[in-house]
């Protein structure tokens, strides 16, 4: 049994938040692709592990910084072609087609990753700069995870401002609510759907590299971190940027708190949490109205 110390509750609540970041970054990007576009992206998670793959291809030739900046462009062309000439054909349909398609996308994509890099894992190290600890009176912690934390915030912050004050910004967030008349503006939306779907599976593939040197890289590792991104959507609630912030943080606290309190309770706490929200305010916590794509 763990002794519990306030300096192991400091860094298990520290742990947390870097949890809490992977689930921000992977519910932004749904959110994002939901908010605007309208469909369910059941093929996230397998964006999050091709971004790790990527990056272990490039990381060896290119290293670890540049790799981290080049995999996730990669991951967004390819989910920006699957969008612009297969995706954008059952926009008009049934919705429940596009759920289909992306969870056969999915299926494909992931058995493809099998017969590339085998169904093994792969170790990803963490790169030598940013090796080591870093001590803070008694507690120690890695500074790879003060990297991650760092990088989010500004992930985060990057995001806000671009929907806020640019001006493609304000045409994503008012197409997602109105799209028809922001074509009687005279704005084509064909090419900003494609440039929304690449930025939400961008955010997954970034999402999976950072994770890549604290777990192993292998064909199923975006299964789990989806199934809590949906978990986070729907306490955070559909379409809202800030409610998916707050709702990935808090679960990732949750869920690394209970590993410390009552490991049984770990994996089943999100879902607890996710029960009482949706029972309390049924639209999550920030919810929003959100039109879909017609």
């Amino acid at each position: 049994m763990r002794e519990v110390t306030p300096a192991v509750v400091v860094l298990f609540l520290a742990n947390g938040l870097v949890v809490g970041t992977m689930y921000v970054m992977m519910a932004l990007g749904l959110s994002i692709i939901f908010g605007m576009i309208g469909v369910i992206n059941i093929a996230h998670g397998v964006f999050y592990a091709l971004g790790a793959y990527f990056a272990l291809l490039l990381r060896d030739s290119l290293g670890f910084g540049p790799a981290l900046a080049i995999s996730p462009i990669l991951v967004s062309l390819i989910g920006m072609g699957i969008e612009a000439s297969l995706m954008r054909r059952l926009y008009r349909g049934d919705p429940l087609l596009a759920l289909l398609f992306t969870f056969g996308l999915a299926m494909v994509i992931e058995q493809l990753i099998r017969m590339i890099w085998g169904p093994s894992g792969f170790s990803f190290d963490i790169p030598r700069y940013l090796g080591g600890s870093i001590s803070l009176g008694n507690i120690i912690y890695s500074k790879y995870r003060f990297f991650v934390l760092g990088i989010a915030v500004a992930t985060v912050g990057s995001l806000w401002y671009f929907f806020e004050k640019t001006r493609y910004g304000m045409i994503i967030r008012a197409g997602s609510r109105d799209a028809e008349m922001v074509r009687v503006l005279g704005i084509g939306l064909n090419r900003i759907l494609t440039m929304v779907f690449g930025l939400g599976i961008a955010l997954a593939a970034f999402a999976g590299i950072l994770s890549a040197p604290l777990s192993e890289v292998q064909p199923a590792m975006g299964t789990s971190v989806i199934v809590a991104a949906f978990v986070v959507v729907v306490i955070g609630g559909l379409g809202s940027f800030w409610g998916a912030v707050i709702a990935g943080l808090l679960v990732g606290e949750i869920v690394t708190m209970s590993i410390l309190f009552w490991p049984p309770m770990a994996e089943a706490s999100m879902y607890f949490l996710m029960a009482i929200v949706l029972l309390v305010r049924p639209r999550g916590l920030f919810g929003e109205r959100w039109e879909r794509f017609e």
